[in-house]
């Protein structure tokens, strides 16, 4: 099980261990976006500092409708204690979790400042 918890801004984050390209582990706090459909963002900075390998680019639709272009990375990272390894979208912004992480996981918050964010793999 993964452990987080909700702040200030009534906020979900979770921390994600990813390794480098140098085979060292980092931690990174993203906020569970269950709006968003894909796996993970991190800022361009974020993905400089880890080097990760770039594969391509893709188009994606932002809550206020409009599409954008962003650049697509591969991470290797640990995800309810197993590797795995996804697509990172580049977004100069908060990094987030989407739901094609989540899937096949069952996830708890407790809405309130303070409050109890969990994931666990499904049975």
């Amino acid at each position: 099980m993964m452990t987080g918890i909700v702040n200030a801004s009534l906020e979900a984050l979770l921390k994600v261990e990813l390794q480098d390209s140098a085979g060292q582990w980092h931690e990174v706090e993203a906020v569970v976006d269950t709006g968003f459909n894909g796996s993970l963002t991190l800022s361009s900075a974020i993905i400089g500092l880890l080097g990760l390998p770039w594969v391509g680019r893709q188009q994606g639709q932002l809550a206020d409708g409009s599409l954008l272009v962003f650049d697509v990375h591969s991470a290797t990272i640990r995800w309810n204690g197993s590797l795995r390894i996804v697509e990172v979208e580049a977004a100069d912004a908060q990094p987030l979790v989407g739901m094609e992480l989540l899937h096949g996981n069952d996830l708890f918050i407790r809405v309130k400042i303070g409050g109890a964010v969990s994931i666990a793999l499904s049975p």
